[in-house]
């Protein structure tokens, strides 16, 4: 690094022993040639903003940049976010190649696992893991510099992650110890940072770096295809069959399809073991690798078609053209395709593919294949797939929408950004030049096509992020600055959802602020949804505790359970839950049998163990992996909080009893409370037109009537009562799944922030419980807005005047102080007196117990004994008004009756 770079002078420069290899092949980065700007800037400013193109190096060379420049001596950090768990690995371990540098040195830590040690001097992570070290170490002392890549994707932790460091720079800067904040984006969308005065007072300098180091052309479809998939296979097999050397990357929108299409090119194309020897139609892996580096010959592919053969015998016609639309309609005959005997090495990429199977990706395929990676959006970050020097992008990605007013999500696939589609196309340029090959018109593109993404912060559930910025003490959160604000609406009703739960109570001496509760503090302490982390905070007994982990990591992993197309599931999940309460716990005795099952095929035969049961069962060997590593972390975080707990990360689970399986039900509820469903009657189903038989339901907080899905194993038993993990909405129908039964009589007791009670009954009488000094009482109720009625349900006794009255009749009789039993026979009256409600109007002297009661608010022992330690006399006047005179001295020498 050039001796002129003005941190360099502050700080002593770290040699680098770079391969010779690695210097040459930096040395084409655009962004090398702006290194000493940008380390001058970072020198000047606390926050800077760096625009690069996909391909400008931006990733992979600004922490080399600061960790050459000193920035990583004297113990500090440098910090690098990525939005994926597979970018942070990846990057990691080529940001230590470059720098010829040990994984000790150059490390990642991501949600489950990692390598950062005590010698990390730079550290990969994801958003989440950055915003857990700031809730136990605001200031981030440990850091010299943050920076925070692929800021333009705008997830949820990103933009929380950037208001949050805005303050911290702010509050580093006055304690003379500066914290270097970069934000990089690949677009230059960067106004709701730059211009944003909540986030920085004074805009931060933005470095626009030069495009992608080689040219990519694009070439987009005369008209939009009805079937892109089948449009996407003609494409890639025209590529294949006539252009040079170079990988082909294929954007889709989902798992499915990748599936699908890698299916339908591996027919077309086979790979057999034999064509690495033989190399027909093929030339020598020499000669291909200097192939990939020259530009394309002039081949148009609108001038062939596809010579088909057996089940492709269709007239498949291709119209595509360079830079822009070809508007001459002009019939010209068309050549046709010779079919290419050479084999195409087809590989998936999606999320949920396993972790060695993603890796694929990054090897060279075999001698005389060319390589084809069929992806979902998951491609178009960080990931530097080899060679790849054509793309052919659909145009369409899938979107998760969310109703933040009813909970509702629905999958759609939608038209991408034009950012986005950007993305993509850069793809094709990062190792040579490239081509990328759009299945859509470009009338279409500039009319339909958004600008941009919306941030996910506007279409996602932000429960979980209220509550965790709660934990941190941000109070206001209509006031915190974020680079694009949620909806008032939408963060007022996650904290009303927050309070239902119990994680939030109303400040009443401050309006419009929620203060996070005891228990709000232990759930923010977990990794997982605020419903989540309150099931697992109330499995208090250790017994429970083992399966509540298990369930809720496996709920917490996305796509645990497979979808019904797997055969081997069908019968597998129906013998798992078939009769009694573990039917009645549905789908989550599924997850509890499987994750149970899988552990016993781990720990018996081991991996290759688990790979066997997975494939009999159709689970996904990945999610189960996955849940695993959740549930030890799970399991760390609570012998940390609980050392008395000294839980262990044993797979081995036996199976619960009905006693324990219907606890769970009830914990599940308590967690749940806000997600139950009520089957439609008789009447109501002839009144929508519905037929007899039909799983249909009416949910807690919506007006439209919803279905359980296929998937569920409670589809045939219909119970009357349902707790479901989620509604999702496919076409016209709302579905709901991941249902467990449960008892209505139990809402009362395990949902009463969302239950009215009607009426307290006086028969049967109310209770009270010396070992829990609790009063219960027999209630009539009604559960939710819609005020489905209830069963008469014992719960404890609601805050209440009455409340007040039936604890003084418990004191009069005995039962809350035993000292007091003794003068039970010289009471002036029946004790049942003082609960009748014409009692204060009666003889007012008999009320005035009852009345300093609910002055005080005293509606406990506990409160009362707190009262005795200030006043020792207090309540003996009002119990005195009950006993005759004689009684007076001998009260007053036991008093207070503790």
């Amino acid at each position: 690094m050039s001796g002129e770079i003005k941190s360099a002078a502050k700080k002593q420069p770290v040699p680098i022993n770079r391969t010779s290899e690695i210097i040459k092949s930096r040395s084409k980065l655009p962004i090398i040639g702006e290194e000493q700007v940008i380390m001058e800037a970072i020198s000047e400013n606390d926050v800077i903003i760096v625009v690069g193109e996909t391909g400008s190096g931006k990733t992979t060379q600004v922490p080399q940049f600061l960790y050459e420049a000193g920035y990583s001596n004297g113990n500090k950090l440098i910090g690098v976010t990525e939005p994926r768990r597979i970018a942070a690995i990846s990057v990691s371990q080529r940001v230590a190649e470059e720098l010829n540098e040990t994984s000790d040195i150059v490390s990642y830590l991501i949600r489950f696992e990692g390598n950062a040690g005590p010698n990390t001097k730079i550290k990969f992570m994801t958003d989440g893991v950055l915003l857990k070290e700031i809730q136990n170490d605001f200031l981030l002392k440990n850091y010299s510099a943050i920076i925070l890549d692929e800021a333009h994707e705008r997830r949820v932790f990103s933009d929380i992650l950037i208001g949050i460091l805005s303050r911290i720079v702010r509050l580093r800067q006055k304690r003379a110890n500066p914290l270097k904040l970069i934000i990089m984006s690949a677009t230059l969308k960067v106004d709701d940072f730059s211009k944003n005065q909540k986030l920085f007072p004074q805009p931060p300098p933005i470095i626009e770096l030069s495009s992608r180091q080689f040219p990519v052309t694009i070439h987009f479809n005369k008209k939009t295809p009805h079937d892109y998939l089948d449009e996407a296979y003609k494409k890639i097999y025209k590529i294949h069959s006539n252009l040079p050397a170079g990988a082909i990357l294929v954007f889709l929108t989902g798992k499915l399809e990748v599936k699908q299409l890698v299916s339908k090119l591996r027919k077309a194309f086979p790979y057999r073991e034999t064509d690495s020897k033989i190399g027909v139609n093929t030339k020598c892996k020499a000669e291909k690798k200097n192939e990939i580096g020259k530009p394309l010959p002039e081949i148009n592919l609108d001038d062939y078609d596809i010579e088909m053969h057996s089940e492709d015998e269709l007239i498949l016609s291709e119209n595509s053209s360079a830079d822009e639309d070809d508007d001459d309609d002009d019939e010209v005959p068309s050549k046709i395709m010779k079919f290419s005997s050479s084999p195409l090495w087809v590989l998936p990429l999606y999320s949920m593919l396993p972790a060695h199977k993603q890796s694929k990706i990054f090897e060279p395929p075999p001698p005389g294949c060319r390589m084809c990676v069929v992806s979902t959006n998951v491609a178009e970050l960080s990931l530097t797939i080899p060679n790849v020097k054509y793309v052919v992008d659909c145009g369409k990605t899938k979107i998760r929408e969310y109703d933040p007013l009813t909970s509702v999500s629905r999958f759609s696939v939608v038209w991408e950004s034009k950012a986005s589609a950007n993305q993509r196309a850069g793809r094709a340029g990062r190792t040579s030049p490239g081509h990328c090959y759009r299945l859509f018109s470009s009338a279409l593109f500039n009319d339909e096509f958004p600008e941009w993404n919306l941030p996910e912060i506007q279409t996602t559930p932000i429960d979980n992020v209220i509550l965790q910025m709660k934990s941190m003490k941000i109070d206001k959160i209509t006031s915190f600055p974020f680079p694009t604000p949620p909806d008032k609406q939408t963060i007022l009703g996650a904290e009303k959802r927050l309070v239902t739960l119990g994680a939030l109570e109303v400040d009443k001496n401050v309006a419009e602020i929620n203060n996070i509760t005891p228990l709000g503090k232990s759930m923010a302490a977990f990794p997982l949804s605020p419903h989540y982390a309150k099931m697992l905070c109330l499995s208090k007994d250790r017994s429970l505790l083992q399966y509540m982990l298990f369930i809720i990591s496996a709920m917490s992993v996305q796509e645990y359970l497979p979808g019904d197309n797997v055969e081997a599931w069908k019968k597998t999940k129906l013998s798992w839950a078939n009769k009694g309460e573990f039917l009645l716990l549905g789908d989550l005795m599924v997850i509890l049998r499987s994750m149970g099952g899988a552990s016993h095929a781990m720990k018996k035969s081991g991996l290759g163990g688990l790979q066997d049961y997975c494939t009999k069962t159709g689970l996904h060997q990945k999610s189960i992996l996955e849940a695993w590593k959740l549930n030890n972390q799970l399991i760390n975080q609570l012998n940390i909080n609980v050392p008395s707990l000294k839980l262990n990360t044993d797979l081995d689970m036996t199976p619960p009893t009905p006693i324990q399986v219907k606890q769970i039900r009830q914990i599940v509820l308590a967690g749940m409370l806000d997600r139950v469903a009520r089957r439609l009657t008789t009447n109501e189903l002839n009144r929508n037109g519905i037929r007899p038989n039909k799983a249909a339901y009416y949910a807690s907080n919506l007006t439209e009537i919803v279905y359980i899905h296929n998937s569920s194993v409670l589809k045939k038993s219909k119970p009357e009562w349902l707790i479901y993990q989620e509604i999702f909405q496919v076409q016209d129908k709302m579905y709901i799944k991941g249902l467990t039964a449960i008892e209505p009589e139990w809402l009362p007791v395990y949902a009463n922030r969302l239950c009215k009670t009607l009426k307290v009954l006086d028969d049967p009488t109310p209770r009270y419980d010396e070992e829990t000094e609790k009063m219960f009482c027999t209630v009539n109720a009604t559960y939710g807005q819609a005020g489905w009625s209830l069963p008469q349900a014992e719960i404890e006794f609601p805050d209440i005047e009455k409340k007040y009255c039936w604890l003084a009749f418990f004191i009069l009789s005995g039962n809350v102080f035993p000292q007091l039993k003794d003068f039970r026979q010289h009471l002036l009256s029946e004790p049942d007196l003082i609960v009748k409600p014409w009692l204060k109007f009666l003889k007012e002297s008999f009320y005035l117990l009852t009345q300093t009661l609910i002055k005080n608010r005293d509606d406990s022992p506990k409160k009362i004994k707190e009262h005795w330690l200030k006043k020792p006399t207090y309540l003996l006047e009002e119990y005195l008004t009950w006993l005759p005179q004689s009684a007076h001295k001998e009260v007053k020498l036991i008093w207070p009756p503790l």
